[in-house]
C-alpha cells in the first residue's frame, strides 16, 4: 500500500467521522428542546417536578437563556403547589439571590 492511500483513507475516514459527530450532535439538541417542550407543558399543568426542574435549567443557563427572573417564577409555583421540595428549593434561591434581587445574575 501507499503512502497516498494511506492518507486518502485516512481522509475518508475524518471525513465520515465529521459527518457523523455533526449529525449526533443534531439529534442530541432536538432531542434535548423536546425534553424542555415536554418539561414546559407539565410545568404549566401543575407538576411540581417539572417546575422544579426547569427552574434549576433557568437558574443555570441549561439549554435556556439564563434567567434569575423565569427560575424564581418556578420555584415560586412549586412551592405555592404545597411540594416540600419545591418550598425548600424557594427558600434557598430566595436566601441566595433575594437579597441582591432576582435581576442580577444567579
Amino acid at each position: 500500500m501507499r503512502y497516498a492511500d494511506i492518507e486518502f483513507y485516512a481522509l475518508i475516514g475524518l471525513f465520515l467521522f465529521t459527518v457523523w459527530f455533526i449529525a449526533d450532535t443534531v439529534r442530541y439538541y432536538r432531542g434535548q428542546k423536546r425534553q424542555i417542550r415536554h418539561l414546559y407543558r407539565f410545568a404549566r399543568e401543575g407538576e411540581p417536578d417539572a417546575q422544579i426542574t426547569l427552574a434549576q435549567r433557568y437558574q443555570k443557563g441549561n439549554m435556556v437563556r439564563k434567567s434569575c427572573q423565569n427560575a424564581l417564577f418556578w420555584y415560586q409555583k412549586a412551592a405555592f403547589a404545597d411540594d416540600e421540595r419545591g418550598k425548600s428549593y424557594f427558600k434557598k434561591f430566595l436566601d441566595s439571590y433575594g437579597r441582591r434581587g432576582y435581576k442580577n445574575k444567579c
